[in-house]
């Protein structure tokens, strides 16, 4: 673990892996035997590890709790808000994950690198353009942009989910990109291959962390 700890990956000095306390380590194994590999964005994470462990559960809540959103809608989410920002770490990461549940690598780079060329449906489309909006110009929100969400088919609920997921990630672009975070190497080749018919990735990729 210390040498994962330890390694260039960020502009930051980590903090020595021995002074940390056993639920930081316990998360940070477990993250490990999930993913096969140490996700980054948690060795950075250690220099504020109470922070971390708060933060962990307000993610996987937001991405993975229960929602109309699917896990893959909210992926879109965080993928597009992060072009905006222009996060190398979150594109690459989530860029990874988004392959991954859409079984599709073509469409979801298409999404990563500007989803108003992707085909995707009106519904989607007016998503993605709303958390566009929330990233780049928050002032300019209007009731106008919630009225036409829910003429899109969209809950008042989904709409909160869609915003506190654009905020969530615009949380994580800021720290990622000013502490120079790094993407695992690894994020690269996941989920290269499209899904077969029986649901498998033709290639041996690792899976990805939900909370990367």
């Amino acid at each position: 673990m210390s040498d994962l700890l330890t390694k260039h990956i960020a502009w930051l000095t980590l903090p020595d892996p021995t002074t940390l306390d056993v639920e930081t380590l316990t998360l940070l194994d477990k993250a490990c035997a999930n993913v096969g590999f140490l996700p980054n964005v948690f060795s950075v994470y250690t220099i504020r590890s109470d922070h971390m462990l708060r933060w962990i559960k307000l993610f996987n809540a937001i991405m993975r709790g229960e929602s109309s959103l699917t896990p893959a809608e909210r992926e879109m989410i965080g993928v597009v808000v992060s072009a905006e920002n222009r996060c190398l770490y979150c594109l690459v990461s989530h860029g990874a994950e988004l392959r991954q549940l859409l079984g599709d690598p073509i469409l979801a780079e298409q999404i990563s690198y500007d989803y108003r060329r992707a085909p995707l449906d009106a519904r989607t489309r007016a998503m993605l353009d709303y958390v566009v909006k929330l990233t780049r110009t928050p002032v300019e929100c209007c009731e106008a942009d919630i009225e036409h969400l829910r003429a899109c088919g969209f809950t008042d609920r989904d709409i909160f989910d869609i915003a506190e997921t654009a905020a969530m990630f615009n949380f994580t672009n800021r720290l990622a990109s000013a502490t120079g975070m790094q993407p695992n190497h690894e994020y690269y080749s996941q989920a290269r291959q499209p899904i077969d018919s029986s649901g498998e990735s033709s290639a041996s990729d690792n899976p990805v962390e939900s909370a990367a």
